[in-house]
């Protein structure tokens, strides 16, 4: 089991909050309320730069596409590594979500073209 550093009751329920919002509009509206933009887009970088470096993107091109400083993308790799593999879990149920989103659609397109192209009895 993993022992948090950050552990604490102010935590607990900032994170059952984030837990009971329910599409990304809700979380549209919680975060712009309790984030600043700057807080946000910063944390939107982070999560871009561990994708990037996860499929092994040079710091060069990292820096190009987000605007992330070197430090930055330092400190991520760092967390990546060491970190408590929050970052791992993330981009993996992103992953995944993304694939069951296209299997999705893929199935739901060719229904559709099967609906269409019976004869009409």
């Amino acid at each position: 089991m993993v022992e948090f550093k950050l552990k604490d009751p102010l935590l607990d329920q900032l994170f059952e909050a984030v837990l009971l919002l329910e599409n990304v509009d809700e979380c549209y509206r919680f975060f712009e309320d309790i984030c600043t933009v700057a807080e946000l887009k910063a944390m939107a970088q982070r999560l871009e730069v561990a994708k990037m470096l996860q499929a092994e993107k040079t710091y060069g091109e990292i820096a190009e596409r987000t605007g992330a400083s070197t430090a930055t993308i330092s400190r991520v790799k760092r967390c990546l590594n060491y970190g408590a593999d929050g970052y791992k879990l993330v981009l993996e149920r992103l992953k995944s979500e993304t694939a069951a989103d296209r299997r999705q659609q893929l199935c739901s397109r060719d229904l559709s073209s099967s609906l269409g192209t019976r004869k009409k009895t």
